[in-house]
Parts: structure tokens; C-alpha cells; sequence
């Protein structure tokens, strides 16, 4: 009786794996050639929103290089905040990968992570190598940390850094990795540039609107400051012949409380206020327009944003992010590297085709770009968080602070 049962319970499993074998054509990957196949997309600018916060530590594996998927994106930009139409940082960085992207016909995506910190950021990271990245351009110093361990999780992806080097989160690490290339840029010659023009054009009463006082926007203030200084002693102007507000409004978004500034600062006699804050920047646009004054833009070129914007102190974001991106595919990725973009390498600037400025000229422009170039400007480069103009280890004689 036990051999007969063993023999019978034997036919039942090889006809249930004939049933089922029957049935392989569905999933199996030598499927017949008429089934359905994932196609290639156009390269993509719809953002991705990442899976609910991760937990407190950041995941612990380590992916192996991204398949090359045919639905892969292999190009992603991930935003710290905001969108990449901010018409600042996040848009100047997205525009040069975009560009790299169509030239190329690399399929190409970002993605926004639902909220910030460094958790969400890794969530995004994620997403982006998952969907097949191999190239993760992130732009911002809030991203640092997420780098830091990221460029450890994921060692076949490259990352590209902006405006800040790889760190832990007690700043006692820092690492750039082989995979990893940080990009920063000299605000503070951007920033001398726009206080230079504004007062060799003819302003005399300006306005220095930051937004957190984080190193970069630190340095582009008192950049702003020395370019002004350095502008009133070629002119030969008097002590106090200019006055400058200075001031960090510790947001980068539109608020009530920076356009009710700015419109006070213009009712007190500003006429120009560089605004050095992404997005902070449409509160002090909405303000001049109102009082008939002018405006500063920072990082890209704004003059599309107000007809009140003269100028807009550059970081060449595009250009960065493009040439080092296009390195990559070369054969000449500086992986490991922080790269600084300077006036030497025509990384910072001011555009000059669409400024508004009433005798400031390019031959102007050119002369003092040189001796941005060629190093001949003393600009003081080492602040840290919170300093203010007053604090600018530098003899002001002719410009008047007011913090």
C-alpha cells in the first residue's frame, strides 16, 4: 500500500509541472518576440516624487551598477528645495545638464524629494539609481551629508556636487570620494563684481538682501561690500559717499516680512538692493517694482524676471555642470576633486549682453574682470556662517554699513 500511494502521489506532481510549464510563455524571458517590451522614452522633466521617509539610519547595501535598462534614466538632477524653475541655482543646473542631455540624446530626469533632510534625500538619491542614473547632479551644500554616504552606497554611480564638499554630519569627515566631483564657486568675485558696476554706474545708496547666511551667501555680501569699496576709491569719492544696508532675511522664498523690508530700505533712499536669496530674490523684485528702484539678481542671469533687475551676480552653473558631466563621457572625470569655478576660469560673472546699466560698460567690465583673473584683487575668501559686513577683515573707508 505504501508503494502504491508513493507511485500515485508521484503522477500527481508530474502532471501539476506539465500543467504549469504549459503556462511559461507569460513571464519567462524567452517569451515569443511579439509580447509586450518596456520602449525607450524621451528624455523626461517631470520631477519624481521619493517613497515615505526612510528610517532613521540611511539604508546599509550596496547596489551594484545601474542595468542599462531601456527605460533608464541615465542623467538625474535631485532639487534640496524648490523646483528646477526656481530662476536660480536649481535652474542653472538643470539647464547645463539638459543641454549636455539633448546633445548627447542621454535620457535625462530630476526629482524632488517630498521634504528636507538627509534621509529624504537618500530616498531620492535611491529613486534616481534604481531608475537606472548613472551621472546624479545635486545642486546645493544641503546635500553634503546625503553625499557623503551616498557615494559609499552607490560606488558604479558618479555624483556631481554643487556648492559644497562631502561630509559627515559632525563635519570630523570629510571625503570626496573617486565617484565624486564637488563644485564651488568664488561668490565672492561674482559678488565684488556687481557691487563694482552698481557703483561705478552711478548708485550710491545700496542694499546687500541675503538670505541664510551660509557660506555662500556670506561670501557674495561682502564681496558685494569690497567690489563697492574698491569702485568709490578709483572714483576718488569721500568718506561715507556711499551707504549700504546689509542684512540676512534667513529664508530663500518669498516672504511678506523681505518685501516690507525692501520697500522700507527703498522709501529710506536705497536705489539698488542686491538680492542674494533664490527665491527670496521676487520679494525684493515686487518691492522695487512698486517704488520705481532697481535690483541685483544672483546666480543666473534674471534680467527676464523684472524689468527692475540692472544685473545679476553669476555663478556659470550651466557651464559647470555641463563641462563636467561631459568630462565624464570623455574620459577626463575628476572624480575625487573639488573643483572651484573662479573669474580665472570664466566660472563667475556678470552677463553683460542683457544688464541694464546706464554707463557701465563692457570695456569696463573686461578691464576689471582681468584683474579678477589674474588674482590682482585682494577679495577675502575665509568667513564663517553669520558674519556680517561689519565684519569683513578689510579696511572700508568709503562705504558706510548700515547692519
Amino acid at each position: 500500500m505504501k508503494r502504491f500511494l508513493a507511485i500515485a502521489l508521484t503522477l500527481v506532481m508530474v502532471f501539476a509541472l506539465a500543467s504549469c510549464a504549459g503556462d511559461s510563455n507569460v513571464n519567462s524571458p524567452n517569451a515569443p518576440a511579439d509580447s509586450a517590451q518596456p520602449s525607450t522614452p524621451a528624455a523626461s522633466t517631470s520631477p519624481s516624487a521619493p517613497a515615505a521617509n526612510s528610517p532613521s539610519n540611511p539604508p546599509a547595501e550596496s547596489p551594484s551598477a545601474p542595468p542599462a535598462a531601456p527605460d533608464g534614466f541615465e542623467l538625474a538632477l535631485i532639487t534640496d528645495v524648490g523646483t528646477i524653475d526656481d530662476k536660480s541655482f536649481n535652474q542653472g543646473a538643470w539647464e547645463g545638464l539638459k543641454r549636455f542631455a539633448d546633445e548627447s540624446g542621454k535620457t535625462i530626469k530630476y526629482y524632488q524629494p517630498i521634504d528636507e533632510g538627509t534621509n529624504y534625500y537618500l530616498d531620492a538619491i535611491k529613486l534616481a539609481v534604481d531608475a537606472g542614473a548613472v551621472i546624479i547632479v545635486t545642486p546645493g551644500f544641503l546635500f553634503e551629508e546625503p553625499i557623503f554616504i551616498a557615494q559609499d552606497l552607490y560606488p558604479n554611480v558618479n555624483f556631481v556636487l554643487l556648492d559644497g564638499s562631502p561630509h559627515n554630519a559632525d563635519y570630523s569627515q570629510f571625503k570626496t570620494g573617486p565617484n565624486t566631483v564637488g563644485v564651488t564657486y568664488a561668490e565672492e568675485e561674482s559678488g565684488f563684481l556687481a557691487g563694482y558696476a552698481a557703483v561705478k554706474d552711478g548708485y550710491r545708496n545700496l542694499g546687500f538682501m541675503g538670505g541664510m547666511a551660509v557660506p555662500a551667501v556670506v561670501r557674495f555680501g561682502y564681496g558685494f561690500v569690497v567690489g563697492a569699496e574698491y569702485a568709490a576709491v578709483e572714483l576718488g569719492l569721500n568718506v561715507g559717499d556711499i551707504t549700504l544696508r546689509y542684512h540676512y532675511t534667513d529664508v530663500f522664498w518669498p516672504t511678506p516680512e523681505a518685501q516690507t523690508m525692501a520697500a522700507s530700505w527703498y522709501s529710506s533712499g536705497a536705489e539698488v538692493i542686491f538680492a542674494c536669496g533664490g527665491g527670496m530674490g521676487n520679494s525684493v523684485m515686487a518691492a522695487a517694482e512698486a517704488a520705481g528702484q532697481k535690483v541685483i539678481g544672483v546666480d543666473i542671469d534674471q534680467a527676464d524676471e523684472s524689468p527692475t533687475i540692472i544685473t545679476s551676480a553669476m555663478k556659470e552653473l550651466a557651464i559647470s555642470v555641463y563641462d563636467t558631466v561631459k568630462e565624464y563621457y570623455e574620459g577626463k572625470w575628476r572624480g575625487g576633486q573639488d573643483i572651484i569655478f573662479t573669474a580665472a576660469n570664466e566660472g563667475v560673472g556678470l552677463p553683460m549682453k542683457t544688464s541694464r546699466f546706464n554707463t557701465f560698460s563692457t570695456a569696463d567690465y573686461n578691464a576689471i574682470y582681468a584683474k579678477l583673473a589674474a588674482n590682482s584683487v585682494p577679495i577675502f575668501k575665509d568667513v564663517s556662517d553669520g558674519v556680517t559686513a561689519k565684519d569683513i577683515p578689510v579696511v572700508i573707508s568709503k562705504v558706510t554699513v548700515v547692519g
